[in-house]
């Protein structure tokens, strides 16, 4: 079990400003992550801005592999390297692991994958090119031994999860689940779209070889996603079957005014401007609201859209219900966002906490009396769901939990917790390709207490 990936602080790596293939900028994309906290997308775009787009899918697939097998791919390497690496032998390092996903998981020739990887340091400028000879040594035996390998690997999901992942899971979900969801997270997953109200779901599904979903979404292989019918006209957006749940508990809000808080990049605005509401949409995040605004245009949909702070903002005009999809961990996220087991700690779930009270208690002041607010995180930390409710529901004496049922969500019992809250996690519905985690409570304002 590993606490966090053992990567050094320093780097032999080449100092050019692009890299020279696919391969190279994908060591150079690991590093950026697991080095210096860098988010994937924001490294993927910085490194590959000089790449065509299949050297830059190569990329992204190979990156995001190493990010799910981490763990378990850096005690596979101790196994592989009696002495193992110095700690400033950074470029090596992650050469390694680019080689042994390749070998293992890809279906990439294993000849290119040992010698592009050989010739990498070969060519760094350092005392690491001296490393070559291991790294040869190293990949060479993976070819032979790639059942065997693999199979090890297999063995091990929780080696993916840091330590305090693999106890905070474990206390809140039991060690069985913990495993369950560590292997779903291994793998990547399927597409989800959601209709705009109005458009018939068999027929959509027919025409993009998809499955309907138990709450009416749409589920397909991974895909070109602006290559489907349908997505020009803004007849369908991408969402994961999890994060559509939310608006779901609102119910009808047709002629209703709903504030969207936190609400780039615009799935859930989306969603309720389908169904008839009068959108107010804020996010703190610039740009992530250009991707709001994007959506928006693409889709056909119109919503009144403000930077502004969650914690303070108040609408113009009163509203009926507020959803907030609070700024969280994303633990719920990992499947799509490996980078963030990495990159999180703790620490950054209290804080975060902190910031959801604080939403929280302001979004509840801005509800009127028999209105509805759903409070909803994508992340499986009990401090950020069902103890953050609780905590909120000591606070306010006119806040009444106002419970789920399984017919709010399409039937899907198993998301209902006994008090009556929402809980996907990734491992649920694992037979059909699994879903994001989520929580959600709905909340309802009694006269004041």
């Amino acid at each position: 079990m590993m606490t966090k990936p053992e990567t050094p602080k320093t780097t032999d790596a080449p100092q050019n400003a692009q890299p020279k293939n696919a391969r190279e900028a994908a060591v150079r994309t690991l590093m950026a992550v697991t080095l210096k906290g860098r988010p994937f997308d924001v490294a993927l775009d910085d490194i590959t801005s000089e790449l065509d787009g299949r050297d830059r899918a190569f990329v992204m697939q190979l990156v995001m592999l190493c990010l799910r097998r981490l763990g378990s791919l850096r005690v596979l390497m101790r196994t592989l390297i009696d002495r193992g690496l110095p700690r400033n032998a950074t470029w090596t390092d992650a050469a390694l692991l680019t080689g042994l996903a390749q070998i293992l998981f890809m279906r990439t020739a294993d000849h290119a994958a040992v010698n592009e990887t050989v010739t990498m340091v070969k060519n760094l400028s350092g005392k690491e090119r001296g490393f070559s000879g291991l790294v040869n040594a190293v990949l060479r035996r993976a070819v032979r031994e790639r059942d065997a390998l693999v199979a090890k690997l297999d063995a091990m999901p929780d080696a993916d999860l840091p330590d305090w992942l693999q106890q905070s899971w474990s206390k809140a979900y039991g060690p069985a689940v913990m495993q369950d969801i560590a292997r779903c997270l291994q793998t990547a997953p399927p597409l989800d779209i959601t209709l705009a109200v109005g458009q018939d779901a068999d027929t959509w599904a027919e025409a993009l070889a998809a499955t309907v979903m138990p709450n009416g979404s749409l589920r397909r292989a991974l895909t070109d996603v602006a290559e489907l019918p349908g997505y020009t006209d803004g007849t369908w957006w991408i969402q994961d079957m999890a994060a559509s749940l939310p608006v779901m508990l609102l119910g009808d809000v047709s002629g209703k005014h709903v504030l969207d808080m936190c609400a780039a990049p615009g799935g859930k605005t989306m969603q309720l401007v389908s169904r008839g509401a009068t959108v107010t949409a804020i996010d703190r995040n610039r740009n992530r609201l250009k991707r709001l605004h994007a959506n928006l245009a693409r889709t056909g949909l119109k919503a009144d859209v403000h930077v502004a702070d969650a914690a303070t903002f108040t609408p113009k005009t009163p509203v009926d219900h507020i959803l907030l999809d609070a700024p969280c961990s994303a633990t719920g996220t990992l499947r799509r966002n490996p980078d963030v087991i990495w990159t999180k700690a703790p620490e950054d779930v209290e804080k975060l906490a902190t910031l959801q009270a604080r939403i929280l208690d302001h979004a509840f002041a801005l509800l009127p009396t028999g209105g509805t607010l759903v409070y909803c995180v994508c992340s499986l930390e009990r401090a950020e769901g069902k103890d953050q409710i609780d905590a909120f529901l000591s606070r306010h004496k006119n806040a009444k939990r106002a419970g789920i049922s399984a017919d709010d969500l399409g039937g899907m019992d198993a998301l209902v917790t006994p008090e009556g809250d929402m809980r996907c996690l990734p491992s649920m519905m694992s037979d059909a390709g699994g879903m994001d985690g989520f929580f959600a409570a709905r909340i309802t304002k009694d006269q004041t207490a």
